[in-house]
């Protein structure tokens, strides 16, 4: 299966796949079988993926999501406020989040032996069960540059690496959270032309939210890049999209974003309507492929989505079964 998913090539292939996945996690998957049959959703009338039922991402705060009885390698956790409970995806077969962020990298970007990738993630550096820090962690590896690596509180050493690089003509990846980005440009000034700034989200805590255009308007003005792109992941999934600048987000061939009505959770939109984002992941064969985020956003015609914003508790309606 694992070669299968990694290999589609057309929507036919995916929703094919995204049914067969289905099935295999309804039969296997204890948490996502109950949740189907309190909604009352076999497998038997599911015909196409708006059928697919979506399991409240919740769950992973609360529950075991395993479709596998295989040995877990490895507890990826979400970073949580103070006091909160935090999610946990069980990922027995690393293999699969290595193939995925690989490939999925590969697809937008291409050989990543291409770059010198500079990571500034400090929040994340500094807590265990991180899966953004195991993925630009191979990623530093797999480019094989010696320059790559990451950074902590040195913003010095990285403004220097930066410059000098870029002056170079090396093609770098500097993949940051968003209030160390700001941190940066606050401090250093710079004008680059061979390298691509990602940001990864993150400012609870740090520093006063912004919408996105204002940050990467500043990001811009700061780098001296006309573009800032962005990378859209979280702990439970082992996929990511990517934003090349536009604030439009595309998934790799095996990842597919659809809307839900924000008062009735088990309806799917038609494109272009605003509403909850859900998440078909197929790399979670062993966890689960079909996720309703609480996030808000918009999918378009060519498949491409934005995000919008988040829902707080008080906005999740139309399904009781969200906190179950």
């Amino acid at each position: 299966m694992k070669s299968t998913i990694f290999n589609i090539q057309s929507t036919e292939d995916f929703n094919k796949t995204a049914l067969l996945v289905f099935k295999h996690q309804f039969t296997n998957n204890k948490v996502y079988r109950s949740f189907c049959d309190l909604i009352y959703v076999h497998p038997s009338d599911v015909n196409t993926i708006e059928q697919i039922p979506f399991l409240p991402i919740q769950f992973f705060k609360t529950r075991e999501v395993l479709s596998s009885t295989d040995e877990i390698q490895e507890t990826f956790t979400s970073s949580g406020t103070t006091g909160s409970t935090t999610s946990k995806h069980l990922v027995t077969d690393l293999s699969w989040y290595e193939t995925s962020y690989l490939k999925g990298f590969e697809y937008f970007y291409g050989n990543i032996e291409d770059y010198v990738v500079l990571a500034l993630l400090p929040n994340y550096l500094e807590r265990k069960g991180s899966s953004l820090i195991y993925m630009v962690d191979d990623l530093i590896k797999l480019s094989k540059h010696p320059e790559s690596g990451f950074y902590l509180n040195n913003l010095d050493e990285l403004a220097q690496k930066l410059t000098h690089l870029d002056s170079q003509g090396k093609k770098v990846l500097l993949i940051g959270v968003s209030f160390a980005l700001l941190d940066l440009v606050e401090q250093y000034e710079f004008n680059l032309s061979n390298t691509i700034i990602m940001e990864t989200g993150g400012m609870k805590g740090r520093r006063k939210e912004l919408i996105r255009n204002e940050l990467h308007a500043i990001l811009s003005n700061g780098f001296g890049v006309n573009e800032i792109h962005s990378e859209y992941g979280m702990t439970e999934l082992l996929s990511q999209g990517y934003s090349k600048g536009n604030g439009l987000f595309n998934c790799p061939p095996w990842m597919q974003i659809l809307t839900r009505d924000t008062e009735d959770a088990l309806t799917i939109l038609l494109k272009g309507k605003s509403g909850g984002i859900n998440v078909i992941d197929l790399a979670n064969y062993n966890s689960c492929s079909f996720i309703a985020t609480q996030d808000l956003g918009k999918v378009y015609q060519d498949n491409s989505f934005e995000i919008i914003g988040r829902f707080d508790n008080s906005d999740i309606r139309g399904c009781n079964l969200m906190v179950l």
